[in-house]
């Protein structure tokens, strides 16, 4: 069992971390977090990687993502009425990012054995009764936290000591590893779960067919043909297409 860890960043080329030390006391933080330490996570950078407990046991992060894409999203705090319905809405939808090859993965800064507890009342307010069936990960110690800067200014000047709750952080993660969307809410703000699965079918899209997709796209509209591609390539690969201007070409796929 890797049970409650402390994890470090090895190299912030790399982006990898590695368990330092069993944590041995529960609330108590092991190191200090020091801002010129944290991984800068961008669009296209690989995910940094992690142990951790989870609902259902201990994950590497790397090895969890395994060659799908991954959602990880945080929660400020267990038995919170926002995150509640979060969670349950995410549940509920699982069958839809399954059907994109696509794994969830939750966190909230608290313990394994009280997300357990919570998962229940998110099966009956969300699930009726249907089994809550993805990880949440336990971040006692806020080292998943601080590695993805899932906190807020007042968190973070916390960090070292205090109350520190996690943001609604959103990390979309593809099966090489790398980020390509993040989004980032206010704790009083719930998410919207429809725009995941959008921006999704969006990633997915253009990985597969080499187009970019308009304002408020859903799958069905047309999509644009990049500037790179010139007409006489765009004519061969997508057949007929509207040109509006000389960089805005409309097409369907």
């Amino acid at each position: 069992m890797i049970s409650k860890q402390i994890l470090s960043c090895s190299s912030f080329a790399s982006r990898r971390c590695i368990v330092k030390a069993p944590l041995t006391q529960v609330g108590v933080r092991f190191r200090t977090f020091n801002a010129a330490e944290q991984p800068r996570i961008r669009i296209n950078s690989i995910v940094p990687n992690f142990k951790a407990p989870t609902t259902l046991g201990d994950i590497d992060f790397h090895e969890f993502i395994s060659g799908s894409w991954t959602v990880l999203f945080s929660h400020p705090a267990d038995f919170t009425p926002v995150c509640t319905t979060e969670l349950g809405a995410f549940a509920a939808l699982k069958p839809e990012f399954d059907a994109r090859n696509v794994k969830l993965i939750g966190l909230s800064a608290e313990g394994v054995e009280k997300h357990k507890a919570w998962v229940k009342d998110i099966e009956d307010v969300s699930l009726e009764g249907k089994e809550f069936s993805y990880p949440i990960i336990g971040d006692e110690s806020r080292e998943v936290a601080f590695l993805f800067d899932m906190v807020d200014e007042e968190g973070f000047n916390n960090i070292n000591g205090g109350l520190v709750q996690t943001i609604r952080s959103v990390f979309i993660i593809d099966p090489s590893k790398k980020v390509r969307l993040i989004m980032t809410y206010p704790a009083s703000t719930g998410r919207n779960s429809a725009e995941v699965l959008r921006v999704i079918d969006a990633l997915q899209l253009t990985d597969s067919k080499g187009v970019v997709t308009p304002i408020d796209w859903t799958s069905g509209k047309d999509v644009i043909i990049p500037p790179t591609v010139s007409d006489e390539d765009a004519k061969a690969k997508f057949g007929e297409f509207r040109k509006i201007k000389p960089y805005l070409r409309f097409t369907k796929v």
